[in-house]
């Protein structure tokens, strides 16, 4: 999945392209999503390849848990959101970047 295909694409006087920063949606809390707690070695993308089969998918969870770390890493013992509609998500975030 990549994330960065729906986002507007812009070039500068000089030729330089740029790709607008994505805008990452609050995500909605479900009764059908799956709470983990964290175990030494947990990364955000090895979790999104363990539940979503896709490790590119890691901002979806790290977005569902406020993340703002530049890491990948997730400390050992925390809990952690699963949202477990991923498509939904992935169309949540579509919606908020289209046409801005």
């Amino acid at each position: 999945m990549n994330r960065y295909k729906t986002i507007e694409r812009t070039t500068s006087l000089e030729g330089k392209r740029y790709i607008k920063n994505p805008i990452y949606p609050k995500i909605p809390v479900s009764e059908d999503d799956i709470y983990i707690k964290t175990t030494g070695g947990d990364r955000y993308d090895t979790l999104a390849l363990q539940f979503y089969s896709d490790s590119s998918l890691w901002w979806i969870i790290a977005s569902a848990n406020n993340s703002e770390r530049a890491s990948l890493v997730v400390k050992p013992g925390v809990q952690l959101r699963i949202p477990a509609d991923k498509q939904a998500v992935i169309q949540l975030f579509n919606t908020t970047n289209a046409n801005r």
